[in-house]
């Protein structure tokens, strides 16, 4: 059985990424750093890139499909 508890954010996690697809648009889309859950760390992105993943989180489902975590 596959442990799931939680790693401190580092090194590993940087290999993460949370893409948002385009629903209208085949290969476009956006993509975040983020921790193997899915976390952005707001904190850390530039205001350019923050204001990027808040649009295409209240897009979800209007020009974006669901957010997937991928290995970057």
């Amino acid at each position: 059985m596959k442990d799931f508890t939680p790693e401190p954010q580092g090194a590993a996690d940087a290999a993460f990424e949370l893409r948002f697809a385009s629903l209208f648009d085949p290969g476009r889309g956006l993509a975040f750093p983020c921790d193997r859950a899915g976390h952005v760390d707001l904190d850390h992105l530039a205001p350019r890139a923050r204001s990027n993943y808040l649009y295409a989180r209240a897009m979800v489902g209007r020009e974006y499909a669901c957010p997937r975590v991928q290995l970057h």
